[in-house]
């Protein structure tokens, strides 16, 4: 089945961090994947998905949960890292679907991870980077965060900063807000 040319899955993914460097032998990984489904044409946030991930090489640090909200518990009962990626292709058409994501950041961590686990990536190579666009949209001199950027545009900031389903929601806010004044990147809809 082809992809509807108006849809279009915005991710936001939260990942293990810590408050320096990591402790020795662990490295960042994907705990959360928020993913919106946005549909352009009519205007409309039309699902909010979230795979809780469960990390190999790393543990969720107390500055870690303080940020996202996410406890280590909470993520050793998620899909393995692979088992995520296949549900993303298989039940979210990401390979089909364009996407977005807020910056490169989530891009380049999929990257990353599924080189190193030798995983599939799930993603199309349909990928806009919405906060060059908002950037440019808005006549910015710096790419502001998600939170700075909904205030730039006036919309509310909804359900918790650094909660991936959440922010992959407000994303899709900002996202909308580009399409309705006509600066969502052109071949997109």
């Amino acid at each position: 089945m082809a992809a509807d040319p108006h849809l279009l899955n915005v991710i936001d993914v939260e990942a293990t961090c810590w408050q320096g460097q990591p402790p020795p032998g662990q490295v960042s990984e994907i705990i959360e994947i928020g993913l919106t489904v946005v549909d352009l044409r009519a205007g409309e946030r039309l699902a909010k998905h979230r795979l809780l991930v469960r990390p190999a090489r790393s543990q969720v640090s107390p500055f870690c949960t303080e940020l996202t909200g996410l406890t280590q518990a909470e993520v050793d009962g998620g899909l393995s890292f692979r088992e995520a990626c296949r549900q993303l292709a298989a039940r979210h058409r990401a390979g089909s679907i364009a996407w977005a994501s807020w910056g490169d950041y989530d891009r380049n961590q999929f990257t990353r991870q599924c080189r190193h686990t030798n995983t599939a990536y799930p993603f199309g190579d349909r990928h806009t980077n919405a906060k060059v666009a908002f950037t440019a949209s808005y006549g910015l001199r710096r790419r502001p965060g998600m939170a700075e950027a909904l205030t730039v545009a006036g919309l509310p900031l909804e359900g918790r900063h650094h909660r991936g389903d959440d922010d992959s929601w407000n994303i899709g806010a900002l996202v909308l807000d580009l399409a309705a004044r006509g600066h969502w990147p052109a071949g997109q809809y």
